[in-house]
Formats: C-alpha cells, structure tokens, sequence
C-alpha cells in the first residue's frame, strides 16, 4: 500500500490528536492502527506533569487495541502539527516491533506532509538485547 492509501488512517490520527492531553509541552500526537481485518484503533498523548511518565499516543493506540483484543497490526499513522512529520520515538518503536517488527509507519502533519517507513527502517534490530543474550546466569 502506498500512502494515499492510507488516508483513512491518517485522518483518523488527525481527528483523535485534537483529544490530547498536552497542557506543558503544547504537542498533541494522534495515532491510528490499522489491522489486517482494516479495524482502525485510535489514540492521543497524554502528558504528566512528571514527563517521563508521559503516554505517547502510539502506546495509547496499541493498549487500546490490545485491550479490545487486536493484535495483528499492519500499519500506524502519527499525526502532529509539527512543520515536519515526527517519527515515533524509542520506546514506541520496540513496543511497535512486539507485535510486527516491519509495520508499516505514515508520520504526517495536519499541513499533509507525509513519511512512510517500514518500521524495520527506523529499529532494525529490534530484538538484539539485553534478554536475547546469554540466559546461563
């Protein structure tokens, strides 16, 4: 699929970024999954006043989906009004790659520009870590 393809997706991302919690930093993340079925789950930041305890949309997105028992995702859409696309940071990423390590992944912005990675592109060794190691201890 290529990304006018996904428009369904991305727009679904705009609509729930307008939902954020984002009262210190200002940046509302939405995001939506989409599954092989073609269900579409949506989820928005939630800032804390303690950021580190922050919920990025895409984990808000994937608990959502997983609470509502989905968990074959094909492709997310991250929308923010950001001049550029903002890709999904560390932690989403591993999160992402739980459950398909080569999803597909469509940074956007309200403005329409469009990024499309596998997220393969953006985590390439996704399970390379400290629990993949020796388990002889």
């Amino acid at each position: 699929m290529r990304v006018n393809e996904y428009n369904e997706l991305i727009d679904a991302a705009s609509a729930v970024r307008l939902l954020a919690y984002a009262p210190y930093c200002g940046f509302q993340v939405g995001a939506a999954l989409v599954t092989k079925s073609g269900k579409i789950y949506t989820g928005c930041n939630v800032e804390n006043l303690s950021l580190g305890l922050t919920i990025c949309a895409e984990r808000s997105v994937i608990a959502t989906a997983i609470a509502q028992g989905s968990k074959d995702f094909v492709a997310i859409a991250v929308v923010t009004a950001g001049k550029k696309p903002a890709i999904p940071c560390g932690a989403c990423r591993q999160v992402l790659a739980e459950f398909n390590p080569s999803i597909k992944v469509l940074a956007a912005t309200v403005d329409s520009k469009v990024q499309e990675f596998d997220l393969a592109e953006l985590l390439p060794f996704p399970s390379r870590g400290i629990l993949e190691g020796s388990r002889d201890v």
